[in-house]
């Protein structure tokens, strides 16, 4: 059976857009995109979720801790499962908070620091050849009390697409560029809605069919 590992931050967790503070939310099962992705591959693909709100690329997080950062994370997921197929990976939205001080290249090399994690030589052998698919995520809209989290984000997220296809490009990863496909809710500029998850699902099992 192949096996997908959706590794990203609150978007593949499956939080809803939230105007604030609140109790904890999650979409549930068959709504939020990594699992409709799995309905769209079929019975015969296995895929594992990992998504952690407030995930970034790179950067220990001052407010929510340094278990936010992906390149540790990354290899323990890497070293928890498999083996694995094809490991598709949507980060970059947390990055491009003020507090990160971001630049496109600046969160690029954040991801390049993700794929040198998943193209070693060492979870290439223990995965048996892992592909990958990297996904950069839909431009942030300042909307919402989130939004002074992310003053000056606008430009930085939008042009991360172009930063992100060249990476892949030179690291012989497939690509996606979430924008194509979906965008942010109005509703705080960074979370996607239920129609959202389901396009980007199914967007996500197109391109991971034409790597198995």
């Amino acid at each position: 059976m192949p096996t997908l590992l959706c590794f990203g931050d609150s978007n593949t967790h499956g939080s809803p857009p939230a105007n604030g503070p609140g109790p904890y939310a999650r979409y549930g099962h068959g709504v939020r995109w990594p699992s409709v992705c799995a309905g769209a591959l079929g019975e015969r693909w296995e895929v594992i979720e990992e998504g952690l709100p407030g995930r970034t690329a790179q950067f220990d997080d001052p407010g929510m801790g340094a278990h936010m950062n992906g390149w540790p994370a990354l290899r323990i997921a890497l070293e928890s499962h498999g083996p694995l197929d094809v490991l598709a990976v949507m980060l970059g939205t947390n990055d491009v908070k003020t507090r990160f001080a971001p630049t496109p290249a600046r969160v690029t090399a954040g991801i390049a620091g993700l794929l040198d994690i998943a193209l070693s030589e060492a979870m290439q052998e223990r995965h048996g050849g892992l592909r990958v698919l990297l996904v950069a995520p839909p431009k942030v809209v300042l909307a919402g009390l989130d939004a002074g989290e992310f003053h000056g984000a606008e430009e930085v997220s939008a042009a991360l697409p172009d930063h992100y296809r060249a990476l892949a490009e030179a690291r012989g990863c497939a690509f996606l560029d979430a924008n194509d496909v979906i965008s942010v809710s109005p509703l705080d500029g960074i979370h996607f809605d239920e129609t959202a998850h389901g396009a980007l699902g199914k967007a996500v099992a197109e391109q991971v069919t034409r790597l198995a």
